[in-house]
């Protein structure tokens, strides 16, 4: 197995280390450890593809292992967030329904012989979700007495924690909406005989 492949392993094996963090009570320092846990996880997303590309080390199972890693770990981030109360349950619903329908999509394509790459809002889009799951993190750990200094640091510009991370939850959201109609749009063909 090569390296932007173990990476892609690795980052499932991390999303599931950032779920056990956030879900064992009374676990000490859960926060900060999910925070960095996620964080690797997610520049191992950015790491594998460079990677990949820079050594001609693409296989088919990076092409069907890494958007996969890259959605459960995704998913998992809002999914557990939501249940600690950072957003409503509608927003998770939404961004899985997103990445359920580009799965699909690409399955589809698959099975045709077509490869669906990736799209540069698709991209954007997650970076902004990277940045809001992080975000919501860093509210969460600076909740634990050991980092209560970043307090004053996530009350950016006077607009304190909640309304900045209101904001970037509704920029990755409309992101992940906007990808996902124009990523079906695109490739409309595809579900022509439906």
């Amino acid at each position: 197995m090569n390296l932007p492949n173990q990476l892609t392993v690795a980052r499932l094996f991390l999303t599931f280390v950032f779920v056990g963090a956030l879900s064992i009570d009374g676990l000490p320092h859960a926060g900060t450890i999910a925070l960095v846990v996620f964080s690797i996880a997610a520049y191992t997303d950015l790491l594998d593809g460079q990677i990949a590309r820079a050594r001609n080390l693409i296989t088919n199972f990076g092409k069907l292992m890494d958007p996969l890693a890259d959605k459960v770990l995704m998913c998992a981030g809002f999914v557990m967030l939501c249940e600690q109360g950072y957003f409503p349950a509608w927003i998770v619903i939404l961004i899985l329904t997103r990445e359920f329908l580009v799965t699909g999509l690409r399955l589809v394509a698959s099975a045709e012989g077509l490869v669906l790459a990736a799209e540069n809002l698709g991209k954007y889009k997650t970076i902004f979700q990277i940045v809001a799951v992080i975000y919501f993190l860093v509210v969460n750990a600076a909740k634990e007495p050991a980092l209560a200094w970043i307090n004053p640091a996530l009350d950016f510009k006077g607009l304190g924690p909640a309304v900045l991370g209101q904001l970037l939850i509704w920029i990755a959201l409309i992101l992940t909406l906007v990808s996902g109609l124009s990523y079906a749009w695109k490739n409309r063909k595809l579900l022509a005989d439906c």
